[in-house]
């Protein structure tokens, strides 16, 4: 009697409810099937994909960085009056889309061909390139077997290439590193021209500038047949002060002759022309310096000679600068002021990398269980409102 007593409550519920425990078998076979088509199957498709048909990928990495030489030319211990050095954008941030380019992918492809690289010997048509796709496609492809590592604070790019094989991974690195010290040397070689045309174009107008300032104080003193208004001046002025002081020794004999003798007597008279004479010569001396009178005077012409020598002095010191700044340019051109240093050489790998299958999977199962488990949730949601 014991052993039929549970037995009677599920008679009971097949009495009342005719056909609840077949739709439960059938729901959870439903779910079952739906896992197993949803997350099982593909699961399982992506590992054995991965595991056995998938090609093994080798990574290159090579680290590069721009450096710079900062030594000072002997010109600017004159005064630091030439200065060429001069940077607009960083030239590590112009590598770093170099390397992304077309012209980057264009060149390798000339170079290694990118395209028969890019197509590995067993048949892996998911990873690997195909080859009848356009320069756009290579483009696409290469994002994804070239990854860029750029701190801009130091300024150092560290790239790593992927292969079907070591030696491609290593000889894609490798023509990395080459062709972006041939833009750098490019670069320095475009900057180091630009420099010198400038620096040149700047002399060649200091030495016209030099040479008009020249021909004017030649045309000054051809006209004014004075080469040297200034020590002219103070001749000018030393025969100025010789008068005035003869003018004050004549004023003085002439007074003692009217005290000393009759008004009558012919040294007094002697005396007053004597005093005519050194005036009118003070006069004449007066207005040679500018104190009397309009016209081409000598202060007019030591004006006219003192803005000349300014100008003259200007130019000089613009042509000395301007030769100092093109001296610079050509010693810089000269010397090898920029260029790569790799800081990581282009390595050989001994194992595959690549694609890190583990990590595929995991994403792959976490996305497909969320993804089943929700659609699982909304079914039944709405079927329980119905």
């Amino acid at each position: 009697m014991a052993l039929t007593e549970p037995e009677a409550p599920l008679s009971r519920i097949a009495m009342l409810h005719p056909g609840a425990a077949p739709r439960k078998a059938r729901r959870h076979s439903w779910i079952a099937l739906s896992f197993f088509l949803a997350v099982a199957a593909p699961i399982g498709g992506a590992g054995w994909y991965l595991y056995e048909v998938a090609a093994d990928q080798y990574a290159s990495t090579v680290g590069f960085s721009v450096r710079k030489e900062e030594v000072a030319s002997p010109i600017e211990l004159f005064g630091g009056i030439a200065d060429v050095a001069s940077t607009g954008s960083s030239d590590s941030d112009i590598l770093y889309e170099f390397i992304q380019s077309q012209e980057m992918v264009e060149a390798l492809d000339r170079r290694l061909g990118l395209a028969d690289i890019y197509t590995p010997a067993s048949e892996d048509p998911f990873f690997a390139y195909d080859t009848t796709g356009r320069i756009e496609d290579l483009m696409d492809y290469w994002q994804y077997m070239v990854q860029i590592t750029y701190d801009s604070t130091t300024e150092l790019i560290e790239v790593r290439a992927l292969a079907f094989t070591p030696e491609d991974a290593q000889a894609i690195a490798r023509a990395i590193f080459e062709e972006c010290a041939r833009l750098v040397e490019e670069l320095s070689a475009i900057a180091q021209e630009d420099t010198i045309d400038f620096a040149k174009v700047e002399l060649d107008r200091a030495v016209e500038r030099l040479k008009q300032a020249r021909e004017a104080v030649t045309r000054f003193r051809s006209r004014t047949q004075i080469v040297d208004p200034t020590a002219d001046l103070q001749g000018q002025m030393g025969l100025l002060s010789t008068l005035e002081q003869q003018l004050a020794e004549a004023l003085i004999a002439a007074d003692l002759l009217r005290e000393s003798t009759r008004t009558s007597d012919p040294r007094i008279t002697q005396a007053e022309l004597r005093i005519e004479v050194i005036e009118a010569r003070i006069r004449d001396e007066r207005r040679k310096l500018g104190r009397e009178g309009d016209g081409d005077d000598y202060a007019t012409l030591l004006s006219e000679y003192e803005r000349l020598a300014v100008d003259r002095e200007f130019a000089e010191q613009a042509y000395t600068a301007a030769l100092a700044t093109y001296d610079q340019a050509l010693a810089e051109a000269r010397r090898k002021s920029r260029y790569l240093a790799a800081y990581i050489k282009p390595t050989l790998a001994q194992s595959s990398e690549y694609p890190r299958k583990e990590m595929l999977l995991g994403i792959l199962t976490f996305f497909l269980i969320s993804a089943w488990g929700i659609a699982i949730l909304i079914y039944y949601s709405v079927r329980d409102r119905r």
